[in-house]
């Protein structure tokens, strides 16, 4: 029965991520991207404070683990937010959905020199399937109202963010299997999480304060409060708190699965909020993109000849 709640929770978390590139195209559409990202992280990070007090779980982390933790927050929230709130504000949802899901594709990649994986012809095949699937989305994209150079801008933003993703990974996993001298335990994927986000969000805060100089105090509309809210609370919070209870009670590797069911809930908000077009390319990017993934992480030790 819990694993059960998991899954329906993970199924939930999938529709949430899903839902979040309309609500962050919409976002950085109405007012400076970086102030965004900033706004949501505040919310975001003070939600995830009261969790960790209100649920008995605070864990301050050591000297050598706020470094570890420094460097995982520069990349998953600082690099990966201006990326991603630049991003949509110049390409389609449904295309940005399907770009970040190369992000696998780039954990893989980085694991051979960061992890001492080896380079192998299930990685070098699946790489090649995904960026056939890339090249047909930048190239045959049904939402042609968004003009090819704007688009194409936005999608390289995206895979950007991809790679700043697969680079916290990397960093995640190391911060999660070994300990640091002044400390007697890893630290769990939900704090590495809350800490990361605090810490991404003071990287934040000069340059956000920086755009309110130059454009002003933000005023969002209804619909960028809207999104705001939904991306702080929805999106960040509850989807992280949940996936990290899908890793502690299933497994990374199950839990991870829910991850490719987030393009086609992106592709389908896309449409329905926002009227993107769907097409052939989508189809056909997606299948490619997710069959190398799919190959691209397969281990080797645990096929049969």
């Amino acid at each position: 029965m819990k694993d059960a709640l998991i899954h329906l929770k993970l199924l939930f978390v999938a529709i949430i991520w899903g839902f979040s590139w309309p609500a962050g195209r919409i976002l950085a559409q109405d007012i400076a991207p970086i102030t965004a990202a900033w706004m949501r992280y505040v919310i975001a990070v003070t939600c995830f404070l009261i969790y960790l007090k209100m649920t008995d779980n605070w864990r301050v982390p050591t000297s050598l683990e706020w470094k570890r933790i420094a460097l995982i927050g520069f990349f998953s929230t600082f690099i990966y937010q201006a990326l991603f709130m630049y991003g949509m504000k110049f390409t389609a949802a449904g295309d940005a959905s399907l770009m970040i899901t190369f992000n696998p594709i780039f954990t893989a990649l980085l694991a051979v020199p960061f992890l001492n994986e080896k380079m192998n012809w299930r990685l070098a095949t699946g790489l090649i399937c995904g960026l056939i699937g890339v090249i047909i989305l930048f190239l045959y994209s049904p939402n042609v109202d968004i003009a090819f150079d704007t688009r194409l801008k936005g999608d390289l933003m995206i895979a950007g963010a991809a790679l700043a993703w697969a680079t916290t990974s990397i960093l995640q996993k190391k911060a999660m299997t070994s300990t640091t001298i002044d400390s007697q335990s890893p630290l769990s994927p939900l704090h590495l999480t809350v800490w990361a986000s605090l810490i991404g969000l003071l990287f934040l805060t000069p340059w956000a304060a920086y755009e309110s100089v130059l454009y002003g105090m933000p005023q969002p509309s209804n619909s960028g409060w809207l999104a705001i809210l939904f991306l702080a609370i929805l999106s960040t919070v509850f989807s992280y708190v949940w996936f990290a209870d899908g890793i502690v009670t299933i497994g990374a590797g199950k839990t991870a699965l829910y991850v490719y069911l987030v393009p086609p809930f992106g592709i389908i908000s896309g449409w329905m909020i926002l009227d993107e077009k769907l097409g052939w390319s989508l189809v056909a990017s997606f299948v490619l993109i997710l069959g190398g993934v799919i190959l691209a992480q397969q281990n080797p030790k645990n096929t049969q000849a």
